[in-house]
């Protein structure tokens, strides 16, 4: 559905984005995460044809985003991260407008303003004044816009940014129905939101792909060893005896809680974390000392998050600062030579 091939922005000596490729299926919920100047924003721009690019090529089912515009944009919804609102119109006033700025006309633009009203949930607020909405409901109303035209895909850059918790539960579940019907792509900084949402996740750093997968392997990705927890009233002599006639285990640590009970924290395989709960749940039943509570740790996607972009930002400062044995950097080298 959607192809990004080579991708570049520079801005002067500064580059944005750095020659990023990746491929968008149709019929998905994206999400699209990076720390702040990762270049999200700017990917969205120029993938949306807001924005021109150094290098590189977009192209919108088949159509190139710079040759095409007319047709590619068409296929397209968009909500930018600040998105511009007239506050002296109502939402009805507003969809009306930006309908006619896409083209729509008499009936078919009737039949769509309703539609996108219904769909976003503005029926009860649809002749107020944006001016008096919730920054909720002026979410909504910008939502709508993109859905006007009826494109195949939508690209919502931080749609919940400055929500409250309700607010964002609506805007949450609002985009799960997008994605029903939809190709999604949905730019975030919070990462439980995305988790729940997306089928995919792509992140960037530094203009660069570092990840894209689905949530549960990314989370996979980080659990070569996971770690299993587990509390029991078992002296910790007595674990500590159990666990040893265990050859799967060589590493834990037990800590004695207020309510007398015995915590352990033990490291585990983390591709037999479950074969491995069972057979540690059987040795202390054999010894007749109860586990009342036990469960394994693993990686959650905030923590693939911070160590791929960590890890990206770790390999910049090393290309940045390649020193040659004499002690001279490498890329000044190259420039005196050429």
């Amino acid at each position: 559905m959607i192809t990004v091939e080579h991708l570049t922005k520079c801005y002067g000596s500064f580059m944005a984005i750095d020659d990023l490729s990746f491929e968008i299926e149709e019929g998905h919920v994206y999400g699209f995460l990076g720390p702040n100047g990762a270049g999200k924003s700017t990917t969205m721009n120029i993938m949306t044809g807001c924005l021109s690019a150094t290098s590189g090529t977009v192209r919108i089912a088949g159509h190139n985003i710079f040759e095409e515009p007319e047709t590619a944009k068409k296929l397209i919804g968009y909500l930018p991260e600040h998105p511009p609102l007239y506050m002296n119109e109502t939402p009805l006033e507003h969809l009306r407008f930006v309908g006619e700025a896409k083209g729509l006309r008499g009936t078919e633009l009737r039949q769509q303003v309703n539609a996108v009203i219904q769909q976003a949930g503005l029926s009860q607020v649809q002749n107020r004044l944006i001016s008096a909405l919730s920054k909720g409901y002026r979410q909504r109303v910008e939502i709508a816009q993109a859905l006007l035209g009826n494109p195949r895909v939508i690209i919502l850059d931080e749609p919940t940014v400055g929500l409250d918790p309700i607010q964002i539960i609506e805007i949450r579940d609002l985009v799960k129905q997008l994605g029903k019907k939809h190709t999604v792509i949905f730019s975030s900084h919070i990462l439980s939101e995305v988790q729940a949402i997306c089928e995919q996740v792509l992140i960037i750093s530094n203009g660069k792909l570092v990840a894209f997968d689905t949530p549960e392997n990314l989370e996979r990705l980080l659990t070569q060893s996971g770690d299993i927890f587990l509390r029991t009233y078992a002296s910790a002599e007595e674990a500590d005896t159990i666990l040893g006639n265990m050859e799967q285990f060589s590493n834990w640590e037990s800590t004695v809680q207020e309510d007398g009970s015995l915590a352990v924290l033990i490291q585990a395989d983390g591709d037999k974390i479950r074969e491995l709960c069972c057979q540690i749940f059987f040795a202390f039943a054999e010894r007749k000392k109860a586990i009342f509570e036990m469960s394994s740790k693993k990686a959650s996607l905030e923590e693939v998050f911070l160590e791929l972009t960590e890890e990206s930002k770790r390999v910049d400062v090393a290309e940045e600062h390649l020193i040659s044995k004499d002690g001279a950097n490498l890329y000044d080298n190259e420039e005196a030579e050429q």
